[in-house]
């Protein structure tokens, strides 16, 4: 799986909106959404965030690994 797909996978497992991960990570909707379909790829900055707010490690993005995860939060 590509990073995008992972975070796609990752966001949609959490219950979270592409709304609500681009507000927190300080992008735009657009920007995430490309990510998310592989055309575009983010900074090792905005990756980090992502990860933050999905409650993982970058590491799980870039791999896909399933490690463990706090409960789901609410968006």
């Amino acid at each position: 799986m590509s990073v995008g797909e992972n975070i796609r996978r990752t966001r949609q497992e959490q219950g979270m909106t592409q709304a609500y991960v681009a507000e927190q990570a300080g992008i735009t909707q657009a920007m995430l959404c490309q990510i998310e379909r592989g055309t575009k790829n983010p900074s090792l900055q905005v990756g980090k965030e992502i990860a933050d707010i999905l409650g993982c490690k970058m590491e799980e993005l870039l791999e896909g690994g399933q490690g463990s995860r706090p409960p789901k939060r609410t968006a």
